[in-house]
């Protein structure tokens, strides 16, 4: 090992291990969008389609293989030992995993409603729209609003200008 290594456990093996876990018990487990057909009360269907099972999965099995390359990579470099990195991995899956456990029996005992139904959750505008809403489909719907709410305002200012020239003719 270089220098003074970086010390016990690897932050990076943790991090990725923490990342990896977290997302794929979120995709697999809680993450649960409407069908298009009841995604909003828009009449537009999806922009895109939500992710089924086997996109999950690959995602799921992506995420892992990217943090065991990166935990591999710190061997590799001798930025720490394979203790370090075993360490750092074993962290992450604990931490990812406890805190997945905990936010799944608040959400059942109602804490996570009431957090963001509760004053301060109000004046930090708090949402929970993640574990049933799509959120690409969300920012992109929002977005869309917003195009067709300034064309009409063009449109609008466009026809105001036609009227008025009319008027001085």
């Amino acid at each position: 090992m270089n220098g003074k290594g970086y010390g016990m456990p690897s932050s990076h093996a943790q991090f990725l291990s923490y990342f990896a876990l977290s997302l794929s018990l979120f995709l697999l487990l809680r993450h649960k969008p409407p069908p298009p057909s009841q995604s909003s009360s828009h009449s537009r269907p999806y922009s895109h389609t939500p992710l089924n099972l086997p996109q999950k999965l690959f995602l799921s099995f992506s995420t892992f293989v990217l943090a065991a390359a990166v935990a591999a990579s710190r061997i590799y470099l001798n930025y720490h030992t394979p203790t370090q990195v075993a360490v750092g991995c074993m962290a992450g899956v604990v931490s990812g995993a406890m805190w997945f456990a905990v936010t799944e029996v608040l959400r059942r005992e109602g804490w996570v409603e009431w957090g963001v139904d509760s004053w301060v959750g109000r004046m930090g505008r708090w949402r929970d729209l993640v574990v049933e809403e799509d959120l690409a489909e969300a920012g992109w719907r929002v977005w869309e609003e917003r195009r067709i709410r300034r064309l009409a305002q063009r449109e609008g200012k466009r026809s105001m200008n036609g009227v008025e020239k009319k008027k001085r003719r």
